[in-house]
């Protein structure tokens, strides 16, 4: 009989080795009575300073069910698999074309796989082992190749800027995801770890067996192909026309480009066949901070330290009212023991993101610290349509460009000088490449996020006291939080206006990380299948 037990404890002092006891406990056993103790999630609680603790959840085998009357609390039998899904019946005309290689298109076009479909990926940047290179540089010395970068390339935006498996969605197809990526060469940990994590380092390796696999198995991948046209026949998605002139022929397209694809959404707006409407995001700053630090404020001094300790993380999120407007202020994308780096996709702009390896070994951590914009806010601006959350990006952007003196320096400032207004404590260690240029960064974002941008650091102080302390930083800007677009879609997940494109991913406004992204793409591709079934 095989049983899963929830909320297992173990001290940090505790070793694993008591697992099997502890579990023979709860169901009233003896330890020997227990064939095989399997962990299947790991959570560390460090809700007490000073006290943090694992928490587990164990499937074990017992050898003797009749010996179990009544199932404590806390215990249940284990599911059975699901079933796997049924093979298409009937191929379609034409190879579905899917626009991007992100979490989205390569679980799309898996999905479509694993039911008899091929399909024909295309990506207008390079590979992800080469588009490495490409990162580096940009890094180095703030050379932006603007097709193949931290957005765009093989494995999308999340591939080189950490690699984060959790997600706040509760779907049956977060398992597979993740179990995916561990088929394909991740670490098995991510299969256990509450906050599953692959890093900066492991997840392009895992991207590039992903790709291979499907490639041998008779999907087609083109990298440096663009697409800069969707081809249309009597309201009918027909194909598309890349950037050299090419133009591939298809039934259905999914579209899923990542949420930086600007030129393609121009496009989509100014023709006006395929209905895109701008939608809220979020912006701010990135904020830096010693590591040791961090885990001084969320573990307690007495056991910072300890070994079994990760480095830690943090969530930190509150409302407040501006000017008669509702503001959301929050962290976004948590990076323990990471760096700041550039994620530019256009010369002349200016903006940042954080990523941490599998190790999270950096001396510090960053987070972004950022504030809900609405749509009211882009006619604030004077931009309004479809594409005025992407011109309000661009308009901050450019400004922090210019604040951070060129070639992708970051504009930066310590918090207690933002805070105060004024410009005393100048640039120190920082994980940040190209570098940081010392600037006031109250000049950035219209009066009422500012104040809301300094109300939430206040706050956020008292949750965690010390985070507005002279030794963190904010480095401007984070613009990229989600897409300021929507490419609106019905319950068949096909455009509104458009038969036979899905739009599909974070870049189409269906999705918010790794994760969520992935599931997308399979949703989408479970559609096809029905409609060709």
């Amino acid at each position: 009989m095989a049983l899963r037990i929830n909320n297992i404890g173990l001290w940090l002092d505790e070793p694993d080795t008591l697992l099997q006891k502890k579990a023979a406990e709860k169901l009233r056993v003896a330890p020997a009575a227990l064939k095989s103790v399997r962990v299947v999630r790991s959570v560390l609680d460090a809700r007490k300073k000073n006290s943090p603790r694992y928490i587990y959840t164990l499937e074990v085998e017992v050898e003797d069910e009749a010996r179990l009357e009544q199932l404590p609390p806390d215990v249940s039998p284990v599911d059975a698999p699901p079933l796997p899904a049924p093979l298409v019946t009937r191929q379609p005309a034409t190879k579905p074309i899917i626009i991007g290689t992100g979490p989205a298109g390569l679980f799309c076009a898996l999905a479509l796989l694993e039911r008899g479909v091929k399909s024909v990926v295309l990506e207008r940047g390079r590979d992800v082992i080469e588009r490495r290179k490409e990162v580096a540089k940009l890094m180095r010395d703030g050379t932006l190749n603007p097709e193949s970068n931290m957005n765009f390339g093989e494995g999308g935006a999340g591939a080189y800027t950490d690699g984060k498996l959790s997600t706040r969605i509760n779907h049956p197809h977060v398992r597979k995801v993740i179990e995916t990526f561990a088929r394909y060469g991740a670490p098995g940990q991510i299969l256990i770890d509450g906050k599953p994590h692959i890093g900066s380092d492991l997840l392009p390796l895992s991207v590039e067996k992903l790709r291979l696999d499907l490639i041998a198995q008779g999907v087609e991948v083109h990298f440096n192909a663009r697409v800069d046209e969707l081809l249309y026949r009597d309201g009918h998605i027909a194909g598309v026309k890349l950037a050299d002139g090419t133009s591939l022929h298809s039934d259905r397209v999914v579209l899923a480009p990542g949420n930086s694809a600007r030129e393609l959404f121009e496009r989509l707006a100014s023709e006006g066949k395929v209905f895109v409407e701008a939608k809220p995001f979020a912006l701010g700053f990135r904020a830096e901070h010693p590591q040791a630090m961090i885990n001084a404020i969320q573990y307690g001094e007495r056991v910072a330290t300890n070994a079994r300790l990760p480095p830690a993380d943090y969530k930190l999120a509150d409302n407040f009212e501006v000017d008669g407007d509702m503001r959301g202020v929050y962290s976004f994308c948590m990076c323990p023991g990471g760096i700041v780096v550039p994620t530019p996709t256009e010369e002349g702009f200016q903006c940042t993101n954080g990523m941490s390896n599998s190790r999270r070994n950096s001396k510090y951590a960053n987070a972004g610290i950022v504030v809900s914009v609405s749509v009211d806010d882009f006619a604030r601006e004077g931009f309004s349509g479809p594409l005025a959350g992407v011109n309000f990006q661009r308009h901050w952007e450019k400004k922090a460009y210019q604040l951070g003196g060129g070639k992708y320096w970051a504009p930066a400032q310590s918090i207690p000088d933002y805070l105060a207004g004024k410009l005393t404590q100048k640039p120190g260690g920082t994980t940040y490449r190209p570098g940081l240029a010392h600037a006031d960064l109250n000049q950035l974002f219209p009066k009422g996020l500012t104040l809301a941008l300094h109300q939430a650091l206040k706050s956020f102080s008292r949750k965690m006291k010390g985070f507005t302390s002279g030794e963190g930083w904010l480095i401007g800007i984070e613009s990229r939080t989600s897409t300021p677009l929507r490419v609106t879609r019905n319950e068949t997940l096909q455009s509104v206006s458009m038969k036979g494109l899905y739009p599909a991913g974070e870049g189409c406004g269906y999705a918010g990380g790794i994760v969520s992204s992935g599931i997308d793409g399979l949703r989408v591709a479970e559609q096809i299948c029905n409609e060709l079934s």
